[in-house]
């Protein structure tokens, strides 16, 4: 056993301080992410109930697939109810439910319930505060666009679904295409059976109820929202028959798991033809035949936030497939009513949200057909209306945000319809005496019915020339505001009172968190939160001297409860005060040691905290402690303040803090009654292709007149998690570049004519600074930047994108190390146990009392004898090529891989026993040596030490095949397993009728065979016949070195699949210089004269 050690020891087993540095890394952040993942997730989200009922729909000739997927009608109700009748009365919206991966028909439940009881109650009542809306134009000619909300809703929605059977269709491009043809016969099937009940109704002579409907509406959910976008375009779906397309938690841009080429070529051909369809159609000399194909179609992607860890908000986003003029992607952090981040699956039964969706596609009924509104223009202002909040555009100007271009233009301040009068009208005698505020900040703790002054150029001095607002009270009914002019400055002849502008409907609503209990009035003990923000800039009060803040009294507010606390805070501040940068040292830090910051009172109100790495990569715990609320000044005696607690004190005088958090891609992140919260924000920083900012701003909402210290604190599972579910795609590519590196080393070590080094110790080589790693990890991220700049496409931040693809190649490495490791380990552990029993049965075989193990080895032994068995003994390549292609085109993929695999496991496998039963060997040879050594006979020795010679030369041979069979045996490994979720979909559909898979899978996989089977030696390696290049030899190290860097930029490009085509490159040169070198007869590449030949 000292020689096998010796031999396992010789080979790299023992990683070197950089594989141990870099496993160490992995592990610390693997254990970390696995903790944020698994800790349960507090979303908000109340439960939606209903009474269920799902009426099957007939199913007509020409149905595709015939038999395997069904369709259903939703009915909400806990009363029987005849079907055939129902259907019979069918007259209302039809709307079509996708379901996702692994997804169930009965899904639609909660969100069919909603629109039920929502078409009963009646739409939302009106509330008066500024509404996103639409724009018209660019530039000087930009006008609003309006429409006017119905008043009650016309007709209700008929909820279909689809029945797909709870298949994987984001683990296999073939199921998501048959799901596809499936959701096109849906939508006419519905349409058809809306002319049947109608024609039914003609027969029976009922009146017909409503215009009969031309389209469906889509609502998918995960990959359902990709099906029905696939299904608008697909060619055997009728004109017009999908016009609004509504997905919840749906990739858009690339599939989640993007692991099988078939599965992202078919997100690339969708995705094409939606930027085509938004085309103008022209002929080949340039003139013009019809419209875009797609120009009535409007998509809205809602995301589910940063708690949905199955799909990112980068993947949801419509950006580059449909124009901002049709659709629009919103978080549901952002959503007007919800304010929530949710799971994957709560989107679906999420009250807040479905409420939400149910009123706007009710809101899309025109009164007059009973059917969607035929105009785009309309349908994408009631979308946006609805869904859409004001908020983000109003805090523009405080805070350094940017609106996305994905998300309609929203109306900004000076519009008509933001600027309008409260139709509220007080009584004359309602408002008391008239406050004169001094101070630059105006508390209001009560109604009272008073009219507070502000004079704007007294107290907007000094820089102070914004104005900003924060309430709990109601516009209009609770209170107003308005803008008077200097009537002695002003030339116009009118009034006062009609020069007087008021800005009430210019007031925004924000999340409220839960409002204080009282037991009865007055018995508050903490102040409520705000419920609504106002921000007047210099523009919007120029030409005006004072600004009034009317009250109105608890009587003025008919038909409602007093709220439990009444607040307003206003105060005029500068922007450029109140703001501060946490370096990214400080975040780093604050990992260990939190960093304190300090609100000392009379602090603006709006406070901007700007972290230098951006919250969605590095996610932090925020946590504010009220420290002081001028209690001291408050002029209450000591005796009185005593014995009451400061904090409860504090907290009854001071508003609780909101914060609010945007990103260009995944909008606006509100936190309302901040005192401890992890703050994270969905977006994608630090890819070759994000657009993200590599900085967030949080605006702190404080009471100005209370002090704070704020903890910040870097959250490290959540911090993990994070990079685990952003760079995941990308440490997978990284992953394939750093074997192939690995073979690219072993390539160069054999052609220099040294020994194949182990795989580990290529792999540790690689990481050596600063030749290697610049080389095959920093070269690469400076040519992909190069790329983008010739291309014009946008560039990423320089720092952030270096430092996280840094880290995801050193966790490639690890990852590939680890797996290095765990599989030498299995392999030497079964040669072991095969050489032992060897041995054992040998010496078994010796003792002639074990009669039937000697009749055992015969039989066997005249099995192998056989033929049909030595035939296959001297072509198990061809067997095994043509068994693994036979596979992979015609069963799965993965199983042919699986098949390439045995090989090369046999081979590893076969290799070590001969290392293992050649150091046995040296052993005996030494302990016969050491006995004989003083014999008469010295040629013995001589004749010991040239066995041993021999013998070393085998273990090398046998070492050098071992390495690059076991450098092939991961390289194919890694591949096999990118197939794995799609051969567990492949499973769950045995029996229902299989299909062929895709010949873009089929044809790569069998570029992989070919590359293992004809380089499954290392002085065989038909890589090596490669013609000369412009007087340079090349060989496969440069092959591979070639094939890693298109690794690398596939990791980059967040699309792992593409490995499959640097490996199949290889597979298909392979197999050329094959055919080439069987027709010119040239066997040169068969022989090495360092080859051990036993």
């Amino acid at each position: 056993m000292r020689g096998v050690r010796s031999v396992m020891s010789s080979q790299g087993v023992r990683p070197r301080l950089r594989i141990v540095g870099v496993v160490i890394l992995a592990a610390w952040i693997g254990l970390a992410a696995l903790f944020g993942l698994l800790k349960p997730i507090k979303n908000g989200c109340t439960m939606t109930y209903m009474y269920p009922t799902y009426i099957p729909i007939s199913v007509t000739d020409g149905a595709t697939p015939p038999g395997r997927y069904g369709l259903y009608l939703y009915h909400e109700g806990w009363r029987k109810i005849d079907f055939k009748e129902h259907i019979s009365k069918l007259s209302g919206v039809p709307v079509l439910f996708i379901p996702g991966n692994a997804g169930s028909y009965k899904q639609v439940r909660s969100v069919a319930a909603e629109s039920d009881r929502a078409y009963q109650g009646g739409p939302f009542e009106r509330t008066f505060y500024q509404e996103a809306s639409l724009f018209r134009g660019e530039g000087e000619d930009t006008e609003s666009v309006e429409y006017d909300l119905s008043s009650q809703y016309s007709n209700r929605l008929d909820w279909f679904a689809v029945d797909l059977e709870g298949e994987h269709s984001a683990m296999d491009g073939r199921i998501l295409e048959e799901h596809t043809e499936y959701v096109v016969y849906a939508i006419h099937r519905i349409l058809d059976q809306y002319k049947e009940s109608h024609d039914t109704r003609e027969r029976e002579g009922a009146a017909a109820s409503s215009n009969l409907p031309r389209n469906v509406i889509l609502v998918g959910h995960s990959m359902g929202g990709f099906v029905a976008r696939a299904a608008a375009v697909h060619p055997r779906l009728r004109k017009s028959a999908v016009q609004t397309i509504l997905t919840l938690s749906s990739p858009h841009q690339s599939p989640p798991l993007a692991l099988q080429p078939s599965l992202g070529h078919y997100f690339a051909r969708v995705n094409q033809e939606w930027k085509k369809g938004y085309e103008v159609q022209t002929s080949p000399g340039g003139s013009y035949v019809s419209d875009p194909l797609l120009s009535g179609v409007v998509v809205v992607s809602i995301a589910g936030g940063y708690n949905d860890y199955q799909v990112r908000s980068k993947l949801e986003s419509l950006d580059g497939i449909v124009p901002a003029s049709h659709g629009f992607m919103i978080s549901s952090t952002s959503m007007k009513n919800v304010w929530l981040s949710m799971e994957h699956q709560a989107i679906l039964w999420c009250n807040q949200l479905v409420v939400q969706v149910s009123h706007t596609l009710l809101s899309l009924v025109d009164s007059k057909t009973g059917q969607p509104f035929s105009d785009t223009q309309k349908r994408l202002w009631i979308l946006t209306r609805m869904l859409q909040s004001a908020l983000a555009q109003s805090f523009n100007g405080v805070t350094p945000m940017k609106i996305s271009n994905e998300l309609p233009m929203l109306a900004s301040k000076g519009s008509e319809s933001q600027t309008s009068s409260c139709p509220m009208d007080w009584r004359d005698d309602a408002l008391d005496r008239d406050l004169y505020i001094q101070t630059s900040t105006v508390t209001i703790l009560a109604m009272d019915g008073r009219r507070r002054w502000l004079d704007i150029e007294l107290l907007g001095s000094n820089g102070k020339n914004h104005f900003i607002f924060v309430t709990n009270l109601a516009p209009c009914s609770g209170v107003r505001l308005h803008l008077w002019p200097e009537k002695e400055k002003s030339n116009s002849n009118l009034p006062v009172c009609e020069r007087v502008l008021e800005v009430t409907s210019k007031m925004v609503l924000i999340p409220a968190g839960p409002a204080p209990k009282q037991s009865e009035p007055g018995s508050q003990t903490e102040q409520a939160p705000p419920s609504a923000v106002l921000k007047l800039e210099p523009e919007d009060m120029h030409g005006f001297r004072f600004l009034t803040i009317s009250v109105a009294p608890r009587e003025a507010v008919s038909g409602r409860p007093p709220v439990a606390v009444s607040m307003a805070v206003g105060q005029f501040f500068n922007p450029n005060e109140g703001a501060m940068e946490v370096s990214s040292q400080s975040m780093l830090l604050s990992t260990y040691w939190a960093k304190e910051i300090f609100l000392k009172e009379d602090h603006p109100l709006a406070y901007n905290l700007s972290f230098a790495i951006s919250l969605g990569l590095l996610p932090i715990t925020l946590s504010l402690k009220t420290t002081g609320c001028g209690i001291k000044t408050s002029g209450l005696p000591d005796g009185e303040t005593g014995d009451l607690d400061k904090d409860k004190l504090c907290k009854l005088r001071c508003f609780p803090p909101v914060a609010l958090a945007w990103d260009s891609a995944s909008g606006l992140h509100v936190f309302p009654n901040l005192y401890s919260e992890i703050i994270t924000i969905d977006s994608s920083p630090a890819l070759w292709s994000s657009q993200s900012p590599e900085k967030t701003t949080v605006m702190l909402l404080v009471d100005p007149h209370c002090s704070y210290t704020a903890s910040v604190h870097v959250s490290a599972p959540a911090m993990s998690s994070r990079f685990v579910l952003l760079y995941g795609p990308q440490i997978v590519g990284f992953s394939f570049a750093v074997i192939l590196y690995a073979l690219m080393r072993q390539a160069n070590q054999w052609d220099q004519n040294l020994s194949v080094p182990p795989l580990l110790s290529a792999v540790e080589y690689n990481l050596e600074m600063p030749s290697p790693f610049l080389i095959l990890a920093a070269i690469p991220l400076l040519s992909s930047l190069f790329f983008s700049f010739v291309m014009a496409q946008p560039i990423p931040p320089l720092t952030s994108f270096t430092m996280v693809s840094l880290i995801c190649y050193l966790l490639a490495n690890a990852f590939i190390s680890v797996l290095i490791i765990v599989s030498k380990f299995v392999l030497q552990a079964l040669a072991l146990v095969h050489t032992t029993v060897k041995y054992r049965c040998q010496a078994l075989e010796r003792n002639y009392s074990f009669a039937f193990l000697r009749w055992f080895s015969i039989l066997a032994s005249s099995f192998v004898c056989l033929k049909a068995i030595r035939i296959l003994k001297l072509n198990t390549t061809i067997v095994m090529t043509l068994a693994a292609v036979t596979l992979v085109t015609f069963v799965h993929p993965a199983l042919g891989l699986f098949v390439l695999l045995a090989s090369h496991a046999l081979c590893c496998h076969n290799s070590m026993c001969c290392i293992m039963m050649a150091s046995k060997r040296k052993e005996s040879v030494d302990q016969k040596n050491e006995a004989e050594r003083k014999t008469r006979h010295p040629s013995s020795r001589q004749e010991s030490l040239s066995v041993d010679l021999s013998e070393k030369s085998f273990v090398e041979t046998q070492a050098d095949i071992f390495n690059h069979r076991h450098g092939l045996l991961i390289l194919h490994l890694l591949a096999a397993l990118m197939f794995v979720p799609s051969l567990a979909a492949w499973f769950q559909r045995i029996g229902t009728g299989q299909s062929f898979p895709w010949f873009a899978d089929s044809a790569l996989c069998v570029g992989v065979i070919f590359h293992g089977v004809l380089n499954s030696r290392p002085e065989s390696s038909i890589l090596r016949s490669f013609p000369s290049l412009l007087g340079h030899k090349l060989g496969p190290h440069h092959m591979y070195f070639l094939a890693g860097y298109c690794c690398f930029f596939s990791g980059l490009d967040l699309a792992p699949y593409k490995v499959f085509y640097a490996i199949a490159a290889l597979g298909y040169i392979s197999l050329t210089l094959k055919i080439s070198q069987v027709n010119k007869n040239d066997l040169r590449f068969r022989t090495k004269s360092r080859i051990h030949r036993n």
